[in-house]
């Protein structure tokens, strides 16, 4: 069995509406994936939908946003309830949030003298978006001529340590896991950073973390073992996932998965 657990589309930053990404996946050679985009779940019927005539399970996710001091923590969420109030209500507040950090931004590179519009962004994001986010930000400055390529707008422009970098401010981490676990559904921690993996587990285990997002592409293997040993001793749940947003970063769908064995504990935690 082939998995991708983490995969975007045009419901958040994904460059692929749900549908695209369901019969992309397919054609890989992906046997189940999960939809996880940016706070909301928009994406997940239509996936499903389109499944229905493929030989491929999809897995309802989300990925909640929160924030801890500057950076951003990521808590995916598997096997939620897409009806959940509680998820109902933390997408209009996040959709609000994002509105509100976007135009924060954007005022803030207008202070560097760069000129992006809002509603330069809302075009980047397309008919379908519903979490705006900064790989919007980036595609508008790249149209605008103010950076070569996505990459290069993050690099130079609006990275995490940028003077235009405003944090999400949704959630703290523990209250993201929190809501997941509200829409019945497994909180894992999405890619980890490996400088607040000890100051932060325990908080997020005390709040209900079942795992941690292992397998990834393109990882140290250090950080691999780390992780591993991480959820052997702490009884949570290795998962993995491409974070998939875009066939212009050169990877296809399918190029990278993982293995029912790597992720059985979680399988089983979902009834698959």
């Amino acid at each position: 069995m082939r998995l991708d657990l983490h995969l975007h589309t045009t419901a958040s930053d994904g460059a692929w509406s749900p549908a695209e990404v369901v019969r992309g996946a397919a054609k890989g050679g992906l046997d189940v994936i999960s939809i996880t985009d940016h706070d909301t779940v928009a994406g997940v019927r239509p996936a499903q939908e389109e499944a229905r005539g493929l030989r491929i399970h999809v897995v309802p996710g989300i990925e909640v946003s929160s924030t801890h001091g500057r950076a951003d923590i990521h808590v995916l969420g598997y096997f939620v309830d897409p009806e959940a109030d509680a998820l109902v209500q933390h997408g209009v507040a996040a959709g609000s949030r994002r509105v509100d950090r976007m135009r924060e931004m954007i005022e803030r590179l207008r202070g560097q003298g760069i000129d992006v519009s809002y509603e330069a962004v809302l075009q980047a994001a397309g008919p379908d978006g519903v979490a705006i986010g900064r790989p919007h930000l980036a595609r508008a400055l790249v149209e605008g001529g103010h950076a070569k390529s996505t990459w290069d707008a993050f690099d130079r422009l609006i990275g995490d340590e940028s003077d235009a970098f405003v944090p999400t401010h949704l959630l703290e981490p523990a209250a993201a896991v929190e809501l997941i676990r509200a829409a019945g559904g497994v909180p894992v921690w999405a890619h980890p950073p490996a400088e607040l993996v000890d100051t932060l587990l325990p908080v997020m285990i005390e709040a209900g973390l079942q795992g941690l997002e292992v397998y990834r592409p393109r990882p140290k293997r250090a950080q691999v073992l780390r992780l591993e040993s991480i959820c052997k001793t702490s009884g949570l749940l290795p998962t993995g996932g491409s974070d998939w947003h875009n066939p212009d970063r050169g990877a296809a769908l399918g190029d990278f998965f993982v293995s029912g064995d790597e992720v059985e504990g979680l399988l089983q935690a979902g009834g698959l």
